[in-house]
């Protein structure tokens, strides 16, 4: 157990799963150390709601954004080289933050400038092991050469290859001797769940995500839903545009972490994005009726959903399929 530290946190503001997987990491850590978080717009709020009183530092956004036409991986290509200017600009940033507030060690959530040789450097992923469907082995080589660069890696999932819940991502002959299953890691487990006589839920949609991908899924739901007898709250996860307008479906811009337990709880049936983030809040709260449509062309969340269909039998659907596929 770490003691008597100063440790800089930061997590990548690809959505805000990184950041809400780091709660639990968090709230253990403040315990006994003392913690300066690293955010983005995007993180600041969900930081500052749950941390107030903890110290924050501005860091680069990753600025990650889907198209509607291009698969990721393409996309990310073609914006590899604005994504690593931001990793120098990063580390440049890291080594002053160090200097400046004493910091003895640094944890990253997938943000690969957070290194230095100045402090004991930790990364937290469950993506050691890429799925690309196009120069494999090039992604997985710039992977590994950036990992290899932090003294730690920390695992959100279980060793055990019975209970793994992200598949060949994280579980393989790995290339770094230092390697810590810190099992799965969810801003859900510390919540005391309110008893409640709330309606039971036939649907819940949980929506996240970078745009423009959140808002195409959002429309397609709706739609399908449309007229619908049964009883469906959609959780947007978005303050953008306008909220839609429907008497038969309750929406839900953002739910704050005790409302959004108490709303996957209640549900039947729970409809989302296969985000490795979400899928462990799914599962420490024991939420087997799963409906996943990963986002088109994230390969990350395409294995995830065939994974979990195959170990956990939930359904995986393609959102190209949505218009076909019977909710009930």
């Amino acid at each position: 157990m770490i003691s008597g530290k100063t440790i800089f946190i930061s997590p990548l503001d690809w959505g805000l799963g990184h950041a809400t997987r780091c709660i639990p990491i968090i709230r253990k850590l403040e315990k006994e150390n003392k913690i300066i978080l690293g955010v983005t717009p995007l993180t600041k709020d969900v930081f500052e709601d749950t941390f107030p009183h903890i110290k924050k530092i501005n860091v680069p956004s990753y600025n990650i954004r889907y198209s509607s036409v291009l698969p990721l991986w393409l996309k990310l290509l073609f914006a590899w080289p604005g994504i690593s200017k931001v990793i120098r600009k990063e580390n440049r940033l890291i080594s002053r933050i160090i200097q400046e507030h004493k910091i003895d060690i640094l944890i990253s959530d997938n943000r690969f400038g957070l290194f230095s040789k100045d402090a004991y450097t930790i990364f937290i992923t469950h993506q050691v092991f890429l799925k690309a469907p196009f120069a494999a082995g090039i992604a997985q080589s710039i992977n590994s050469n950036y990992i290899m660069r932090f003294d730690e890696v920390w695992i959100p999932d279980y060793e055990s290859n019975a209970e793994n819940l992200s598949g060949e991502l994280s579980h393989g002959r790995h290339f770094h001797n230092k390697i810590k299953y810190i099992g799965p890691q969810s801003a859900m487990s510390d919540l005391t769940l309110k008893s409640s006589t709330a309606e039971p839920i036939d649907f819940l949609v949980l929506l996240s995500g970078v745009e423009p991908q959140r808002s195409i899924l959002e429309k397609e739901l709706l739609e399908r839903f449309k007229g619908s007898p049964q009883n469906i709250v959609l959780v947007r996860g978005s303050k953008e545009g306008p909220k839609p307008i429907t008497s038969h479906i309750k929406i839900i811009d953002f739910a704050s972490g005790e409302v959004l337990k108490q709303l996957i709880v209640n549900a039947t049936t729970v409809v989302c994005r296969s985000g490795y983030s979400t899928l462990m809040d799914l599962h420490i709260l024991g939420k087997k009726k799963l409906i996943l449509i990963p986002t088109p062309g994230q390969t990350e969340q395409e294995y995830l959903a065939c994974y979990w269909k195959k170990k956990f039998s939930t359904v995986c659907l393609e959102q190209e399929n949505i218009n076909v596929f019977h909710f009930s």
